[in-house]
């Protein structure tokens, strides 16, 4: 395992930047969480990371992830360059997004540009190849939408030293059908992205089960129920071979942030 010091566990949100972001990020810090893995999408956005690890004093973050169709190589060095000078250890960047015939090719290219060090940047890998790109080439890997015995096969293709963290989902709802309708919910997107489907399909969910979404197929791929449910859940990774694992919790509703839940969460899985 690589020396990045972020506990066996974190948080996995989508954060823009602004006054709201950054005073969820000091919540999640006084809470005494070690990281924030910044969701991709649209988010996070470079001058977002910096107003974050700007505006907190100890919580690290990682770009979970920067698209390299998005940000050049050049202008993630400038980020990662000013922070490590401002707030040393505090930002890893995460790389992904490579879109496209030739991800491989494109992210390879890409990693020949950039001047972050090797132990300072971790890929958003699933498949094999990605996985020994990331072996390669990276501090390791950072997977998502993955069930526990993908971990225990993550593990062997990156070897004992590099890092694995897996960002799983996790809905505090011990009601089974609502639970599992917020889940359902999420993961539904997921199945139309060409990578995630080849993803799943390599963990064994056949065609139906992406089409239908079944109950196996959620309590799978989300962690639900009690915060000590959750936590027996998540663990399934961290036995499996991964070193961390990031909460990404997920309520049903869109808009503030589920600090109350990483209230719930911290004694449990911090304590």
């Amino acid at each position: 395992m690589t020396d990045h010091q972020f506990g066996r566990f974190g948080i996995t949100t989508g954060l823009d930047g602004g006054a709201e972001a950054v005073a969820a990020a000091r919540a999640a810090e006084e809470l005494g969480w070690p990281v924030i893995w910044l969701s991709g999408g649209p988010l996070p956005g470079l001058q977002a990371i910096t107003n974050l690890v700007d505006g907190t004093s100890a919580i690290k973050f990682v770009s979970g992830i920067l698209a390299v169709v998005k940000y050049a190589a050049a202008d993630v060095d400038e980020t990662y360059a000013a922070l490590e000078a401002a707030a040393p250890g505090r930002f890893t960047v995460g790389l992904g997004g490579a879109h496209g015939p030739k991800p491989i090719a494109r992210l390879t290219t890409y990693l020949d540009q950039l001047d972050v060090p090797v132990e300072r940047r971790v890929l958003a890998a699933l498949g094999p190849r990605m996985l020994k790109l990331a072996a390669e080439r990276t501090a390791g890997a950072y997977p998502f939408l993955t069930r526990a015995e993908y971990s225990a096969e993550a593990r062997k293709v990156l070897g004992p030293d590099k890092l694995l963290a897996v960002s799983h989902l996790a809905v505090l709802e011990t009601d089974a059908d609502r639970a599992r309708a917020i889940a359902r919910d999420t993961i539904s997107f997921f199945t139309t992205i060409p990578g995630y489907v080849a993803s799943l399909q390599r963990q064994g969910f056949r065609q139906s089960d992406l089409s239908e979404l079944p109950d196996h197929m959620i309590d799978a791929l989300a962690a639900w129920g009690s915060p000590a449910d959750i936590k027996a859940k998540l663990t399934e990774h961290l036995d499996a071979g991964a070193d961390h694992v990031a909460v990404n919790v997920i309520t049903g509703e869109t808009g503030p942030q589920p600090i109350e839940q990483w209230r719930a969460l911290t004694p449990v899985l911090l304590g």
